[in-house]
């Protein structure tokens, strides 16, 4: 590495080496006595979660200490990159979203951890664009389509006849296809110590011990922990300049997890039940902004048919790191809100013929504002092109062709064509 090769290598693995002890749900989760007390209660009496729980619970890191230091490290990007350097400029803002970060979990159980939240995930009531529909009316609309569809018999889950010991062969025979099975690159296990069906690390999925799957749930951990978020980790890591892009703050987040629906959808790994879970994730946030508090939660879940461990869990997502009657944490709005951006981005690429830059969403934890710049960068030779990318992603024809159909399909008129389609449909 020349000159100023080490320059960046060694501000971003500052960057690394910072962000190390920030562990935002480990941080805002609830802990298993407060799922138990509200069991015991039947459901009856809210969470006893406030201010003070949390500040029962420290950070296990000291906050100002680590604003400081990402404080310091924007300051030293701009001394010796300048401040209009492209690589500068995306670390400058890594250090300005963990610095909110931390704040966001200084704040915990009071109105301005929600407020961060929303500045950080975004809100249920934002728009894609100008006079466009709202995350909320995306989670309503889908919610109608599932509807209709929820009566057919033929579309009912599978059962859940495979263990975690099952799952885990399964999902380790079929990522050694992908990532090498003599490098050992990617490991698959039980862990008795996760609160979701599965986890996944910079080289690892663990899932959870005493799970149960079915060959659909199977196949969307392959493919949504496998090959996006162990598969963008492990092209990071294998940064030899650009270290930062192994790790993902919430603007990443954003893209990630919407690559990651992408592709169930793009796989046909993805089925009516887990879109569902989606939606009412998206739906019970919006319900918080308007004023809702756990407990009127709690009860949408139960009209969804959850039971009351089930509807107290998905409850609890949303209120993380706030109260019962507080603000929500909004980090689950990544999913829609990324799919439809992530959507949007392969969408134009291909119709502006860049197609060059869709692999480059998988070289590490992008972020869409970043992708010019990325392949800006490659050109440079200060970021690798990424080295693990799915099937679907290696060979863009198929890809390509489906957009260029879905380019002309956003042209027409689809009330019009169901005006006309109702005498054959």
């Amino acid at each position: 590495m020349d000159e100023y090769q080490q320059t960046i290598r060694a501000l971003s693995d500052r960057i690394v080496a910072a962000q190390t002890p920030i562990r935002v749900l480990d941080a805002v989760k609830w802990d298993d006595s407060i799922k138990q007390a509200f069991l015991d209660a039947k459901g009856k009496a809210p969470p006893a979660v406030d201010r003070a729980y949390y500040q029962n619970r420290p950070l296990g890191f000291d906050s100002s200490a680590v604003k400081a230091e990402f404080q310091a490290i924007e300051r030293d990007i701009t001394r010796r990159l300048g401040q209009f350097n492209p690589v500068g400029q995306i670390m400058r803002r890594m250090c300005k979203e963990y610095r909110m970060v931390v704040r966001m979990l200084e704040a915990r159980g009071t109105e301005d951890f929600g407020l961060i939240s929303q500045e950080l995930y975004g809100a249920a009531s934002d728009a894609f664009h100008a006079g466009d529909p709202t995350l909320a009316d995306l989670g309503l609309m889908l919610s109608n389509y599932l509807d209709n569809i929820d009566g057919r018999g033929d579309l009912k889950d599978e059962a859940k006849d495979l263990s975690a010991k099952q799952a885990v062969e399964i999902l380790q025979r079929r990522l050694n296809t992908v990532f090498g099975e003599a490098e050992g690159t990617i490991r698959v296990f039980e862990s008795d110590g996760i609160v979701a069906d599965a986890a996944a690390g910079a080289d690892y999925i663990k899932v959870r011990a005493d799970a149960r799957f079915n060959s659909r749930d199977v196949r969307a951990l392959e493919v949504h922990e496998g090959l996006v978020h162990v598969g963008t980790t492990l092209n990071g890591l294998n940064q030899p300049i650009c270290t930062f892009l192994a790790k993902g703050p919430p603007s990443s987040t954003v893209t990630q997890e919407g690559l990651a629906i992408l592709m169930e959808v793009i796989a046909f790994a993805s089925y009516p039940s887990r879109l569902r879970k989606l939606t009412n994730r998206t739906r019970a946030i919006h319900m918080v902004e308007e004023g809702a508090d756990f407990m009127q939660v709690y009860a949408f879940f139960r009209e969804q048919g959850f039971d009351l461990g089930n509807s107290y869990s998905n409850a609890s997502r949303v209120f993380r790191g706030s109260v019962p009657n507080g603000l929500p944490f909004t980090k689950d709005l990544s999913y829609l809100k990324g799919f439809i951006m992530v959507y949007n981005y392969i969408q134009l690429a291909v119709k502006k013929g860049k197609l060059e830059q869709i692999p480059l969403l998988f070289c590490g934890k992008t972020t869409l504002e970043d992708m010019r710049t990325l392949r800006q960068l490659v050109e440079e030779g200060l970021v690798e092109p990424p080295k693990y990318l799915p099937e679907q992603f290696r060979d863009l024809n198929a890809l390509s062709a489906w957009m260029c159909f879905s380019n002309f399909l956003n042209h027409l008129s689809l009330d019009r064509i169901e005006a006309d389609y109702a005498n054959i449909l």
